[in-house]
């Protein structure tokens, strides 16, 4: 018998008894490692995710981890290695799908929301779902990669090229992970975000960062870029605020990135789209050629994955880690360990 954190109705979570499922044809069994609470885990937990989530549920797909088993047709799979997972599955069949755009496919399956998630001892997925990590990588800084591989793929969208001015809208783990992979492009990024704690974290990166305090971004921008403005803005708030600030950094044909999830419609200042020929690009999650370049990032140090991970908890204290993200604070990015020795060592 194993352990899984599950969502049970808004602001409700527990931990229970899990019996593992074998791993049937295509399929692989993992011992998750660790596994990162984000974002979109907390929308689950405020119950904002409900039509999707079905009750009882495992969640979580930020993750690291080991092949226990593999089941009947895999190849190339092998007890023992390291992994994460992409934790998408789509139809195939669809128009996105067809179109060669899979990972927002029209009829997605989101492991981790639409169907269990890794925060578990034991959990079964599609063979095709895993990516392999170099042994060197430590698990913990591994977990990273999904998050990563989110930032890679926002950069690609917005089309960040060597030398632009970018402008990242929210200090959180993505918003951080967007700029160092901007930064890596070659980009002189900028970072707005109003929490202390995490404007010095992306001091100490060595990132540049802005206190938004007031809302009016025109002194620091006119002393960065002058009249020209940024060329590309992600918004990575989920703020009103923040909308507003991203399409005001713009300069003339800037492109905002829009990454944050919206929960409720937002006014945007469309006069200043016309005006300055703005552009608009959605970016959602990503491809295996994103998380592949994500592994590459976390495992040369490119991502300081270790600078991000503020504390790591058994699985066990998964209710009190989510209700700890939620009151902000002086927190980062919280990883829930599976292993047997954490659960063990919290007894």
């Amino acid at each position: 018998m194993t352990i899984a954190a599950r969502y049970l109705s808004a602001r409700t979570l527990d931990t229970a008894p899990a019996e593992p499922s074998s791993p049937g044809p295509g399929e692989v069994e993992l011992a998750p490692a660790y596994v990162g609470i984000c974002g979109t885990d907390l929308h689950i937990f405020h119950g904002d995710m409900d039509a999707r989530v079905t009750a009882p549920a495992v969640i979580g797909h930020e993750m690291s981890g080991r092949v226990v088993r593999t089941g009947p047709d895999v190849t190339g799979w092998a007890p023992g290695d390291a992994v994460t997972v992409m934790p998408l599955r789509w139809d195939g069949t669809c128009p996105a799908c067809r179109a060669g755009h899979q990972h927002i496919c029209q009829h997605l399956d989101f492991i981790g929301i639409d169907s269990p998630g890794a925060m578990q001892q034991r959990w079964t997925v599609p063979a095709s779902t895993l990516v392999r990590l170099p042994d060197s990588l430590p698990l913990d800084r591994a977990a990273l990669v999904e998050p990563t591989a989110v930032a890679v793929h926002d950069v690609g969208r917005a089309g960040v090229r060597d030398g632009e001015r970018v402008v990242v809208v929210g200090g959180g783990p993505v918003g951080v992970l967007i700029a160092l992979v901007a930064r890596a492009a070659g980009a002189d990024v900028r970072v707005v975000e109003p929490s202390p704690h995490r404007r010095r974290l992306a001091e100490e990166l060595g990132l540049t960062v802005w206190d938004p305090a007031g809302g009016d971004m025109a002194e620091p921008v006119g002393e960065w870029a002058g009249d020209a403005g940024a060329d590309v803005a992600f918004e990575v708030s989920g703020a009103a605020g923040g909308v507003d600030t991203a399409v005001d950094v713009l300069g003339v044909r800037g492109r905002l990135c829009l990454v944050a999830i919206h929960p409720r419609p937002r006014e945007v200042n469309l006069h200043r789209f016309f005006w300055r020929e703005l552009t608009l690009v959605g970016a959602r999650l990503y491809d295996r050629s994103d998380f592949e370049q994500a592994v590459a990032l976390v495992a040369d140090g490119t991502i300081p994955a270790e600078r991000l991970i503020s504390k790591i908890v058994p699985l066990t204290q998964v209710p009190a880690a989510f209700e700890a993200l939620e009151g902000g604070g002086d927190v980062m990015k919280i990883l829930v360990d599976c292993t047997d020795e954490a659960q063990e060592a919290a007894v």
